[in-house]
């Protein structure tokens, strides 16, 4: 069996957000199980040991939105590739993830992407952000979301179409271009 190694495709410097002096980028073309082609960005400052990583779809897809509706165990295994422009929503949890001016792509499952919100969760209940009970309540909701216990919609919302999620339940929904709203 031959083994795919990534492909260094780009080797560019960028100033450093942390210290200003320069960051080594490099970037590498993957071809990975059922995705397909991904680029992997990765850099470090020699200066300060600021880390910056990036992951997003090789082929541009256009602006879309990918729905999957978990109601089984297994759907929570469904491999998202977030890219660092696109939005993820579940309504029925009033989880919202939206990129900043920092935001990272990533690859994980829909259970990595609810396990991290349970470690924001916590944070921000430590933090004092919310009320213990609320915390209490998101988090059972989480992870009783996480067990397949509560129906959710796993909705990923891509400007750029360099994001996607692997599963036969995936619904993919184009986005007008022009006003990131569906297409008529």
């Amino acid at each position: 069996m031959s083994e795919k190694k990534p492909k260094k495709i780009l080797e560019y410097s960028v100033e450093c957000p942390v210290c200003g002096r320069s960051l080594k980028v490099e970037e590498y073309l993957y071809d990975m199980p059922l995705v397909g082609k991904v680029i992997i960005s990765s850099g470090k400052c020699e200066n300060c040991g600021y880390k910056w990583n990036d992951v997003r779809l090789a082929e541009v897809k256009g602006p879309r939105k990918i729905i999957v509706e978990v109601k089984e165990p297994d759907d929570v295994n469904a491999l998202v590739v977030r890219s660092s422009t696109a939005s993820i929503l579940i309504p029925e949890l009033g989880v919202e993830i939206t990129p900043g001016p920092a935001s990272l792509g990533y690859i994980t499952t829909i259970e990595g992407v609810l396990l991290d919100v349970l470690d924001k969760i916590d944070f921000l209940c430590r933090e004092g952000e919310a009320p213990p009970e609320t915390c209490d309540e998101k988090k059972n909701l989480i992870e009783k979301a996480r067990n397949a216990e509560v129906p959710f919609t796993f909705i990923l919302v891509d400007p750029e179409g360099t994001s996607t999620i692997v599963s036969d339940k995936a619904r993919i929904v184009p986005l007008d271009k022009r006003r990131g709203r569906e297409e008529k």
